[in-house]
Protein backbone atom coordinates (compact mmCIF):
# COMPACT_ATOMS: atom_id res chain seq x y z
CA UNK A 1 0.00 0.00 0.00
CA UNK A 2 1.14 3.35 -0.76
CA UNK A 3 1.31 5.90 1.84
CA UNK A 4 1.31 9.79 0.85
CA UNK A 5 3.42 11.49 3.34
CA UNK A 6 1.75 14.73 2.70
CA UNK A 7 -1.32 13.26 3.76
CA UNK A 8 -0.47 11.59 7.13
CA UNK A 9 0.68 14.09 10.36
CA UNK A 10 0.14 12.06 13.15
CA UNK A 11 0.38 8.93 14.69
CA UNK A 12 -2.95 8.44 14.26
CA UNK A 13 -3.32 8.82 10.32
CA UNK A 14 -0.34 6.71 9.66
CA UNK A 15 -2.05 3.61 12.10
CA UNK A 16 -4.82 4.24 9.93
CA UNK A 17 -3.25 3.82 6.65
CA UNK A 18 -1.54 0.37 6.79
CA UNK A 19 1.81 1.18 7.69
CA UNK A 20 3.96 -1.63 9.38
CA UNK A 21 7.32 -1.45 10.76
CA UNK A 22 10.39 -2.71 9.06
CA UNK A 23 14.16 -2.46 9.76
CA UNK A 24 16.71 -1.29 6.94
CA UNK A 25 18.41 -4.61 6.29
CA UNK A 26 14.48 -5.96 5.31
CA UNK A 27 13.78 -2.64 3.61
CA UNK A 28 16.90 -2.89 1.43
CA UNK A 29 16.09 -6.73 0.58
CA UNK A 30 12.54 -6.02 -0.17
CA UNK A 31 14.14 -2.86 -2.58
CA UNK A 32 16.64 -5.28 -3.68
CA UNK A 33 13.98 -7.70 -4.69
CA UNK A 34 12.16 -6.03 -6.41
CA UNK A 35 15.23 -4.44 -8.76
CA UNK A 36 16.21 -7.72 -9.42
CA UNK A 37 12.96 -8.96 -10.75
CA UNK A 38 12.74 -5.67 -12.49
CA UNK A 39 16.12 -6.07 -14.26
CA UNK A 40 17.02 -2.63 -12.99
CA UNK A 41 20.29 -2.29 -12.87
CA UNK A 42 21.14 -0.64 -9.27
CA UNK A 43 25.06 0.34 -9.35
CA UNK A 44 24.25 2.74 -12.54
CA UNK A 45 28.17 3.72 -13.48
CA UNK A 46 30.03 1.11 -11.76
CA UNK A 47 31.84 -0.47 -14.28
CA UNK A 48 34.07 -3.77 -14.67
CA UNK A 49 32.04 -5.01 -11.00
CA UNK A 50 29.51 -7.27 -13.16
CA UNK A 51 30.41 -10.86 -12.68
CA UNK A 52 33.08 -10.27 -9.29
CA UNK A 53 31.84 -7.63 -6.69
CA UNK A 54 28.63 -6.96 -7.30
CA UNK A 55 26.82 -9.89 -6.94
CA UNK A 56 28.77 -10.40 -3.53
CA UNK A 57 27.38 -7.01 -2.56
CA UNK A 58 23.65 -8.12 -3.96
CA UNK A 59 24.01 -11.61 -2.05
CA UNK A 60 25.25 -9.84 1.30
CA UNK A 61 22.17 -7.33 1.18
CA UNK A 62 20.00 -10.02 0.78
CA UNK A 63 21.51 -12.00 3.95
CA UNK A 64 21.24 -8.56 5.32
CA UNK A 65 24.70 -8.81 6.39
CA UNK A 66 27.02 -6.23 7.83
CA UNK A 67 29.53 -5.55 4.44
CA UNK A 68 33.32 -4.72 4.75
CA UNK A 69 34.57 -3.63 1.23
CA UNK A 70 38.50 -4.32 1.19
CA UNK A 71 40.52 -3.36 -1.51
CA UNK A 72 43.45 -0.71 -2.63
CA UNK A 73 42.74 2.91 -3.28
CA UNK A 74 40.88 3.88 -6.62
CA UNK A 75 38.37 0.80 -6.57
CA UNK A 76 34.66 2.82 -6.23
CA UNK A 77 34.38 0.90 -2.67
CA UNK A 78 32.73 4.30 -1.45
CA UNK A 79 30.79 4.73 -4.43
CA UNK A 80 29.55 1.44 -4.36
CA UNK A 81 28.25 2.62 -0.67
CA UNK A 82 26.79 5.81 -1.47
CA UNK A 83 24.34 3.77 -4.54
CA UNK A 84 23.03 1.84 -1.92
CA UNK A 85 20.44 4.30 -1.00
CA UNK A 86 18.51 3.78 -4.09
CA UNK A 87 17.79 0.50 -2.32
CA UNK A 88 15.95 2.73 0.46
CA UNK A 89 12.35 3.46 0.80
CA UNK A 90 11.58 7.06 -0.83
CA UNK A 91 10.32 8.23 2.48
CA UNK A 92 9.90 7.27 5.91
CA UNK A 93 8.23 8.30 9.42
CA UNK A 94 9.54 9.49 12.31
CA UNK A 95 8.81 10.96 15.43
CA UNK A 96 8.77 15.16 14.99
CA UNK A 97 12.10 16.55 16.64
CA UNK A 98 13.67 12.96 17.46
CA UNK A 99 17.50 12.97 17.13
CA UNK A 100 17.43 9.29 16.00
CA UNK A 101 14.57 9.03 13.44
CA UNK A 102 12.32 7.09 16.00
CA UNK A 103 9.90 5.50 14.48
CA UNK A 104 6.73 6.37 15.15
CA UNK A 105 5.24 2.68 16.02
CA UNK A 106 8.20 1.61 17.88
CA UNK A 107 10.22 4.42 19.23
CA UNK A 108 13.30 3.62 21.11
CA UNK A 109 14.47 6.84 23.18
CA UNK A 110 13.27 8.41 25.71
CA UNK A 111 12.07 11.60 23.61
CA UNK A 112 10.32 9.29 21.32
CA UNK A 113 8.57 6.93 23.77
CA UNK A 114 7.49 10.09 25.80
CA UNK A 115 5.69 11.58 23.08
CA UNK A 116 3.85 8.69 22.33
CA UNK A 117 3.43 8.22 25.67
CA UNK A 118 2.12 12.19 26.40
CA UNK A 119 0.62 12.96 23.00
CA UNK A 120 -1.11 9.72 22.14
CA UNK A 121 -2.47 9.39 18.25
CA UNK A 122 -2.07 13.10 18.29
CA UNK A 123 1.98 12.63 18.46
CA UNK A 124 3.45 14.80 15.33
CA UNK A 125 5.50 12.89 12.93
CA UNK A 126 7.31 14.04 9.67
CA UNK A 127 8.86 12.61 6.77
CA UNK A 128 12.47 11.91 5.78
CA UNK A 129 13.44 11.57 2.15
CA UNK A 130 16.44 8.56 1.79
CA UNK A 131 19.01 10.76 0.61
CA UNK A 132 19.18 12.04 4.71
CA UNK A 133 19.55 8.19 6.04
CA UNK A 134 23.11 7.85 4.62
CA UNK A 135 25.85 8.92 7.17
CA UNK A 136 29.22 8.75 6.52
CA UNK A 137 32.45 9.19 8.36
CA UNK A 138 36.10 8.81 7.64
CA UNK A 139 37.88 7.19 10.35
CA UNK A 140 41.13 8.55 11.48
CA UNK A 141 43.01 8.34 14.48
CA UNK A 142 41.42 11.48 16.36
CA UNK A 143 37.90 9.78 16.17
CA UNK A 144 36.69 9.42 19.77
CA UNK A 145 33.82 7.07 21.36
CA UNK A 146 31.75 10.53 21.73
CA UNK A 147 32.06 11.30 18.15
CA UNK A 148 30.83 7.76 17.47
CA UNK A 149 28.58 6.79 20.06
CA UNK A 150 28.13 9.95 22.38
CA UNK A 151 28.44 11.24 25.73
CA UNK A 152 26.78 13.58 28.56
CA UNK A 153 26.28 16.97 27.74
CA UNK A 154 26.98 19.40 30.62
CA UNK A 155 25.26 22.23 28.63
CA UNK A 156 22.59 20.76 27.80
CA UNK A 157 22.13 19.07 31.60
CA UNK A 158 22.73 23.19 32.94
CA UNK A 159 19.83 24.48 30.42
CA UNK A 160 17.61 21.98 31.46
CA UNK A 161 18.21 21.90 34.91
CA UNK A 162 18.59 17.76 35.02
CA UNK A 163 21.14 16.08 36.92
CA UNK A 164 23.64 13.95 35.31
CA UNK A 165 21.92 10.38 35.82
CA UNK A 166 19.56 11.80 33.27
CA UNK A 167 18.96 10.09 30.05
CA UNK A 168 18.16 13.63 28.39
CA UNK A 169 21.39 14.84 29.11
CA UNK A 170 22.99 12.22 27.00
CA UNK A 171 24.66 14.08 23.31
CA UNK A 172 24.21 10.99 20.57
CA UNK A 173 26.51 10.21 18.38
CA UNK A 174 27.15 9.82 14.55
CA UNK A 175 25.73 5.85 15.06
CA UNK A 176 22.96 6.32 17.17
CA UNK A 177 21.72 9.72 15.32
CA UNK A 178 21.96 6.94 12.28
CA UNK A 179 19.72 4.66 13.45
CA UNK A 180 16.97 3.32 10.47
CA UNK A 181 20.19 4.63 7.65
CA UNK A 182 23.09 3.17 6.04
CA UNK A 183 26.15 3.91 7.93
CA UNK A 184 29.69 4.05 6.37
CA UNK A 185 32.85 3.96 8.15
CA UNK A 186 35.21 4.42 5.49
CA UNK A 187 39.49 3.22 6.24
CA UNK A 188 38.09 1.50 9.18
CA UNK A 189 41.94 0.30 10.29
CA UNK A 190 42.79 3.80 10.93
CA UNK A 191 40.15 4.06 13.94
CA UNK A 192 41.68 3.27 16.88
CA UNK A 193 41.63 -0.36 18.62
CA UNK A 194 39.55 0.90 21.39
CA UNK A 195 37.13 2.89 19.24
CA UNK A 196 37.01 -0.32 17.23
CA UNK A 197 35.57 -2.30 20.01
CA UNK A 198 32.71 0.02 20.96
CA UNK A 199 31.36 -1.28 17.67
CA UNK A 200 31.53 -5.14 19.09
CA UNK A 201 28.13 -4.76 20.90
CA UNK A 202 26.20 -2.81 18.09
CA UNK A 203 26.89 -5.33 15.74
CA UNK A 204 26.41 -8.36 16.77
CA UNK A 205 23.46 -7.27 19.77
CA UNK A 206 22.57 -4.29 17.93
CA UNK A 207 22.80 -1.66 21.04
CA UNK A 208 25.23 0.10 22.42
CA UNK A 209 25.90 1.63 26.18
CA UNK A 210 26.86 5.15 26.72
CA UNK A 211 29.20 6.24 29.90
CA UNK A 212 27.75 4.64 32.97
CA UNK A 213 23.82 4.65 31.75
CA UNK A 214 21.26 1.65 32.24
CA UNK A 215 19.74 2.00 29.40
CA UNK A 216 19.92 0.22 25.68
CA UNK A 217 18.93 1.55 22.20
CA UNK A 218 18.09 -1.34 20.01
CA UNK A 219 19.72 0.46 17.14
CA UNK A 220 18.52 -0.42 13.15
CA UNK A 221 21.45 0.37 10.88
CA UNK A 222 23.24 -0.42 8.34
CA UNK A 223 26.96 -1.00 8.23
CA UNK A 224 29.28 -0.86 5.47
CA UNK A 225 33.08 -0.09 6.26
CA UNK A 226 35.60 -0.05 3.47
CA UNK A 227 39.33 -0.67 4.21
CA UNK A 228 42.49 -1.07 1.73
CA UNK A 229 44.67 -3.80 2.83
CA UNK A 230 47.75 -1.79 2.82
CA UNK A 231 46.68 -0.81 6.38
CA UNK A 232 46.80 -4.07 7.79
CA UNK A 233 50.35 -4.06 8.27
CA UNK A 234 51.32 0.48 7.92
CA UNK A 235 49.14 2.72 9.92
CA UNK A 236 46.66 -0.46 11.95
CA UNK A 237 44.65 -3.11 11.56
CA UNK A 238 41.45 -4.39 11.85
CA UNK A 239 40.89 -6.01 15.35
CA UNK A 240 39.89 -9.49 14.55
CA UNK A 241 36.97 -9.87 17.05
CA UNK A 242 35.58 -6.86 14.93
CA UNK A 243 36.08 -8.53 11.14
CA UNK A 244 34.33 -11.34 12.83
CA UNK A 245 31.51 -9.49 13.58
CA UNK A 246 31.39 -8.12 10.02
CA UNK A 247 29.54 -11.07 8.39
CA UNK A 248 30.34 -10.52 4.60
CA UNK A 249 33.96 -9.18 3.41
CA UNK A 250 33.59 -8.28 -0.34
CA UNK A 251 37.39 -8.15 -1.75
CA UNK A 252 37.42 -5.33 -4.84
CA UNK A 253 39.62 -4.72 -7.88
CA UNK A 254 40.87 -3.12 -10.45
CA UNK A 255 39.69 -2.96 -14.35
CA UNK A 256 40.91 -6.57 -15.92
CA UNK A 257 40.85 -4.96 -19.34
CA UNK A 258 41.73 -2.12 -20.98
CA UNK A 259 38.18 -1.88 -22.71
CA UNK A 260 37.02 -1.72 -18.97
CA UNK A 261 39.27 0.89 -17.82
CA UNK A 262 38.80 3.44 -20.89
CA UNK A 263 35.00 3.00 -20.32
CA UNK A 264 35.76 4.15 -16.86
CA UNK A 265 38.21 6.87 -17.93
CA UNK A 266 35.85 8.10 -20.30
CA UNK A 267 32.70 7.93 -18.11
CA UNK A 268 34.35 9.86 -14.99
CA UNK A 269 36.90 12.17 -16.90
CA UNK A 270 35.20 16.01 -16.46
CA UNK A 271 35.61 16.94 -20.09
CA UNK A 272 33.22 20.22 -21.29
CA UNK A 273 30.78 19.69 -23.99
CA UNK A 274 32.54 22.81 -25.90
CA UNK A 275 35.95 21.04 -25.48
CA UNK A 276 35.50 17.40 -26.51
CA UNK A 277 33.65 19.02 -29.87
CA UNK A 278 37.24 20.97 -30.46
CA UNK A 279 39.75 18.39 -29.55
CA UNK A 280 40.11 14.96 -31.13
CA UNK A 281 41.40 12.26 -28.80
CA UNK A 282 42.23 9.28 -31.18
CA UNK A 283 41.64 5.57 -29.87
CA UNK A 284 45.13 4.88 -29.79
CA UNK A 285 45.91 7.87 -27.06
CA UNK A 286 42.97 6.55 -25.05
CA UNK A 287 44.93 3.30 -25.44
CA UNK A 288 48.11 4.99 -24.40
CA UNK A 289 46.40 6.50 -20.94
CA UNK A 290 45.41 2.95 -19.85
CA UNK A 291 48.54 1.30 -20.90
CA UNK A 292 50.13 3.84 -18.25
CA UNK A 293 48.44 2.68 -15.42
CA UNK A 294 48.33 -0.88 -15.90
CA UNK A 295 51.91 -0.52 -16.81
CA UNK A 296 52.41 1.62 -13.39
CA UNK A 297 50.49 -1.17 -11.65
CA UNK A 298 53.20 -3.68 -12.23
CA UNK A 299 56.17 -1.01 -12.26
CA UNK A 300 59.42 -2.35 -10.30
CA UNK A 301 59.58 1.74 -9.57
CA UNK A 302 56.23 1.70 -8.12
CA UNK A 303 54.92 0.45 -4.89
CA UNK A 304 52.40 -1.98 -6.18
CA UNK A 305 50.51 -3.16 -2.72
CA UNK A 306 49.86 0.67 -2.56
CA UNK A 307 48.04 0.52 -5.66
CA UNK A 308 47.35 3.14 -8.31
CA UNK A 309 43.80 4.60 -8.78
CA UNK A 310 41.65 4.50 -11.83
CA UNK A 311 42.09 8.19 -10.84
CA UNK A 312 45.52 8.82 -12.46
CA UNK A 313 43.72 7.40 -15.85
CA UNK A 314 41.05 9.94 -15.29
CA UNK A 315 43.30 13.46 -14.42
CA UNK A 316 45.44 11.83 -17.61
CA UNK A 317 42.69 12.10 -19.93
CA UNK A 318 41.98 15.67 -18.29
CA UNK A 319 44.85 17.13 -18.09
CA UNK A 320 45.89 15.24 -22.31
CA UNK A 321 42.73 17.92 -22.73
CA UNK A 322 43.91 20.12 -21.44
CA UNK A 323 47.31 20.39 -22.51
CA UNK A 324 46.21 19.97 -26.60
CA UNK A 325 43.87 23.19 -25.31
CA UNK A 326 46.30 25.17 -23.95
CA UNK A 327 48.57 24.47 -27.39
CA UNK A 328 45.49 25.41 -29.66
CA UNK A 329 45.07 28.86 -27.79
CA UNK A 330 49.02 29.67 -27.94
CA UNK A 331 48.44 28.94 -32.10
CA UNK A 332 45.09 30.66 -32.41
CA UNK A 333 43.46 27.30 -33.78
CA UNK A 334 39.88 26.54 -33.41
CA UNK A 335 40.47 23.16 -33.41
CA UNK A 336 43.15 20.04 -33.06
CA UNK A 337 44.00 16.86 -32.31
CA UNK A 338 46.01 15.48 -29.85
CA UNK A 339 49.86 14.02 -30.31
CA UNK A 340 52.09 12.77 -27.93
CA UNK A 341 54.57 14.83 -27.46
CA UNK A 342 50.81 16.10 -25.37
CA UNK A 343 51.89 13.22 -22.99
CA UNK A 344 54.43 15.43 -21.78
CA UNK A 345 51.45 17.20 -19.90
CA UNK A 346 50.22 14.54 -18.64
CA UNK A 347 53.13 13.65 -16.42
CA UNK A 348 51.62 16.02 -13.68
CA UNK A 349 49.10 13.45 -13.61
CA UNK A 350 51.35 10.36 -13.03
CA UNK A 351 53.50 11.60 -9.99
CA UNK A 352 51.39 12.22 -8.04
CA UNK A 353 49.05 9.34 -8.00
CA UNK A 354 52.20 6.75 -7.81
CA UNK A 355 53.96 6.06 -4.80
CA UNK A 356 57.84 4.97 -5.45
CA UNK A 357 59.68 2.30 -3.83
CA UNK A 358 63.27 2.69 -3.37
CA UNK A 359 64.56 2.36 -7.06
CA UNK A 360 61.70 4.61 -7.98
CA UNK A 361 63.05 7.79 -5.84
CA UNK A 362 66.58 7.02 -6.79
CA UNK A 363 65.12 7.32 -10.34
CA UNK A 364 62.68 10.20 -9.45
CA UNK A 365 58.99 10.71 -10.08
CA UNK A 366 59.46 12.67 -13.55
CA UNK A 367 61.72 10.11 -14.90
CA UNK A 368 59.41 7.50 -13.99
CA UNK A 369 56.33 9.04 -15.22
CA UNK A 370 58.28 9.19 -18.50
CA UNK A 371 59.85 5.46 -18.12
CA UNK A 372 55.78 4.58 -17.83
CA UNK A 373 54.82 6.89 -20.71
CA UNK A 374 57.77 5.45 -22.95
CA UNK A 375 56.69 1.64 -22.49
CA UNK A 376 53.06 2.17 -23.47
CA UNK A 377 54.04 3.49 -26.35
CA UNK A 378 56.31 0.63 -27.52
CA UNK A 379 53.25 -1.54 -26.35
CA UNK A 380 50.72 0.17 -28.24
CA UNK A 381 53.27 0.28 -31.20
CA UNK A 382 54.13 -3.40 -31.48
CA UNK A 383 50.39 -3.95 -31.27
CA UNK A 384 49.76 -2.04 -34.43
CA UNK A 385 52.84 -2.33 -36.11
CA UNK A 386 55.30 -4.93 -37.03
CA UNK A 387 58.43 -5.28 -34.56
CA UNK A 388 61.95 -3.65 -36.53
CA UNK A 389 64.19 -5.66 -34.45
CA UNK A 390 62.76 -9.58 -35.50
CA UNK A 391 65.07 -11.64 -38.49
CA UNK A 392 63.53 -10.38 -41.87
CA UNK A 393 63.87 -12.79 -44.18
CA UNK A 394 66.00 -12.07 -47.13
CA UNK A 395 63.25 -12.25 -49.92
CA UNK A 396 60.91 -9.94 -48.03
CA UNK A 397 61.64 -5.90 -47.71
CA UNK A 398 62.34 -3.77 -44.82
CA UNK A 399 59.44 -1.97 -43.63
CA UNK A 400 61.12 0.52 -42.36
CA UNK A 401 64.10 0.71 -44.70
CA UNK A 402 62.94 3.97 -46.23
CA UNK A 403 63.02 5.49 -43.01
CA UNK A 404 65.98 4.45 -41.56
CA UNK A 405 67.37 5.69 -44.64
CA UNK A 406 66.16 9.22 -44.12
CA UNK A 407 67.56 10.02 -40.78
CA UNK A 408 71.02 8.15 -41.84
CA UNK A 409 71.13 10.48 -44.42
CA UNK A 410 72.00 13.06 -42.18
CA UNK A 411 68.26 14.18 -41.45
CA UNK A 412 66.59 14.93 -38.25
CA UNK A 413 63.34 15.93 -37.24
CA UNK A 414 62.73 18.08 -34.17
CA UNK A 415 59.23 18.45 -32.75
CA UNK A 416 57.94 21.31 -30.92
CA UNK A 417 55.17 20.52 -28.00
CA UNK A 418 53.55 23.68 -28.84
CA UNK A 419 54.13 23.24 -32.77
CA UNK A 420 50.79 24.41 -34.33
CA UNK A 421 48.74 22.08 -36.66
CA UNK A 422 50.04 22.43 -39.86
CA UNK A 423 53.77 22.60 -39.08
CA UNK A 424 53.27 19.49 -37.25
CA UNK A 425 51.71 17.89 -40.02
CA UNK A 426 53.98 18.73 -42.49
CA UNK A 427 57.03 17.81 -40.56
CA UNK A 428 56.00 14.44 -40.43
CA UNK A 429 55.19 13.99 -44.12
CA UNK A 430 59.05 15.01 -44.59
CA UNK A 431 60.13 12.15 -43.24
CA UNK A 432 60.56 9.73 -46.29
CA UNK A 433 58.16 6.57 -46.28
CA UNK A 434 56.43 8.01 -43.01
CA UNK A 435 53.08 8.15 -44.47
CA UNK A 436 53.31 4.92 -46.53
CA UNK A 437 53.80 2.53 -44.09
CA UNK A 438 51.34 4.06 -41.43
CA UNK A 439 48.61 3.95 -44.87
CA UNK A 440 49.40 0.15 -44.74
CA UNK A 441 48.23 -0.75 -41.60
CA UNK A 442 45.51 1.89 -41.30
CA UNK A 443 42.60 0.76 -39.83
CA UNK A 444 38.93 1.94 -41.16
CA UNK A 445 38.64 4.09 -38.28
CA UNK A 446 42.41 5.21 -37.70
CA UNK A 447 44.07 8.73 -38.18
CA UNK A 448 47.10 8.99 -40.38
CA UNK A 449 48.75 11.60 -38.60
CA UNK A 450 48.47 9.94 -35.08
CA UNK A 451 49.65 6.60 -36.49
CA UNK A 452 52.75 8.57 -38.36
CA UNK A 453 53.18 10.19 -34.92
CA UNK A 454 53.05 6.82 -33.04
CA UNK A 455 56.02 5.66 -35.97
CA UNK A 456 58.58 7.83 -35.17
CA UNK A 457 58.19 7.20 -31.19
CA UNK A 458 57.49 3.31 -31.48
CA UNK A 459 61.21 3.25 -33.74
CA UNK A 460 62.92 4.98 -31.16
CA UNK A 461 61.56 2.65 -28.27
CA UNK A 462 62.89 0.12 -30.69
CA UNK A 463 66.21 2.10 -30.86
CA UNK A 464 65.92 1.64 -34.23
CA UNK A 465 66.12 5.53 -33.98
CA UNK A 466 67.60 7.99 -31.89
CA UNK A 467 65.33 10.02 -29.30
CA UNK A 468 66.74 13.34 -27.60
CA UNK A 469 64.35 14.89 -25.24
CA UNK A 470 64.54 18.42 -24.88
CA UNK A 471 62.85 21.11 -22.49
CA UNK A 472 59.77 21.76 -25.02
CA UNK A 473 60.81 19.40 -27.56
CA UNK A 474 61.46 16.07 -28.66
CA UNK A 475 63.86 15.41 -31.69
CA UNK A 476 64.23 11.97 -33.60
CA UNK A 477 67.70 11.09 -35.69
CA UNK A 478 69.98 7.98 -36.30
CA UNK A 479 71.04 6.39 -33.47
CA UNK A 480 74.52 5.99 -34.47
CA UNK A 481 74.63 9.61 -35.18
CA UNK A 482 73.31 10.13 -31.59
CA UNK A 483 75.87 7.91 -29.90
CA UNK A 484 78.67 9.60 -31.51
CA UNK A 485 77.76 13.19 -30.57
CA UNK A 486 77.16 11.64 -26.69
CA UNK A 487 80.87 10.47 -27.34
CA UNK A 488 82.28 13.70 -28.57
CA UNK A 489 80.44 15.60 -25.48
Amino acid sequence: MKISPSEITTLGQLRSSGYLPKSIKKEMRDNLISKIKNKEKLFEGIMGYDDTVLPDVERAMLSGHNILLLGLRGQAKTRIARMMIHLLDEYIPIISGSEINDDPIQPISKYGIDMVMTHGDDTPITWIHRSERYVEKLATPDVSISDLIGDVDPIKAANLKLPYSDERVIHFGLIPRSHRCIFVINELPDLQARIQVSLFNILQEGDLQIRGFKLRLPLDVSFVFTANPEDYTNRGSIITPLKDRIESQILTHYPRSIETSMSITANEAKISKELYAKINVPFLHRKLIELINFNARESEFVDIKSGVSARLSISALENLYSTAERRMLINGEESTTTRITDFWGVIPAITGKVELVYEGEQEGPYNVALHLIFKGIKSLFLEQFPNPNQKIKRELKDEYGVIKAYFSGGNNLELLNDDANKTFEKKLENVAGLRKIAENYMKHDDDITPLMDLILFGLAECEVLGKNILENSLEFGDPLSDMLNDLDN
